[in-house]
């Protein structure tokens, strides 16, 4: 019995180093989290993130195996609008003085085939903690002319603001924000 525990036991460790850890790259500007919002229903209003972080666990493998955690400076938000953007990071929104940072951390990770699957975990906004499910796609992976190994996927997902505590009417046609997110990772 002693000797199927520590076979099962280094099993779990061999299964769990064969895992590359990758740091996500904000600092070459090859991971973006974007949303878009419909604007009284006649167009989109879009934006962006610009300051966040976070790594991500991928081994091609085992994808079931896969894990990410991002940390978003939301007030680093960025509409293409500066009156706008002061009230998307105000109490009626983002209310970044009192919830400075969002974070998503996965749960689970459900390959679909041909590079697809189904990514779980928690979206912490606003001081809420609800878990989402974002649509990935493997975009590709590796050597880079530097001499590193990079992996890169792209995902979106969707949520109503009011999850969130998002209350503020901005009309019926916009009460669902969805947020695309493309991730280049380093491997360490």
């Amino acid at each position: 019995m002693k000797k199927l525990a520590i076979f099962l036991f280094a099993s779990l460790l061999g299964a769990t180093a064969q895992a590359a850890e990758y740091v996500i790259d904000t600092k070459g500007a090859h991971a973006f989290i974007q949303f878009r919002i419909k604007h009284l229903g006649y167009s989109w209003l879009y934006g962006r993130f610009d300051d966040f972080n976070g790594s991500f666990q991928y081994d091609e493998s085992k994808p079931e195996a896969s894990s990410i955690n991002v940390n978003i400076d939301v007030n680093s938000l960025d509409s293409n609008h500066a009156e706008r953007d002061k009230h998307l990071r105000g109490e009626d929104f983002l209310f970044v003085e009192k919830y400075p940072t969002a974070t998503f951390k996965s749960t689970s990770y459900e390959p679909a085939g041909d590079g697809k699957g189904k990514l779980t975990g928690d979206l912490t906004l606003r001081g809420v903690t609800k878990p989402i499910t974002i649509d990935v796609t493997h975009v590709g992976g590796g050597k880079d002319p530097w001499g590193g190994f990079r992996q890169g996927f792209t995902g979106s997902t969707e949520f109503k603001l009011k999850d969130f505590g998002i209350d503020y009417d901005l009309g019926p046609a916009s009460q669902t924000v969805e947020m695309i997110l493309d991730v280049e990772g380093i491997r360490k």
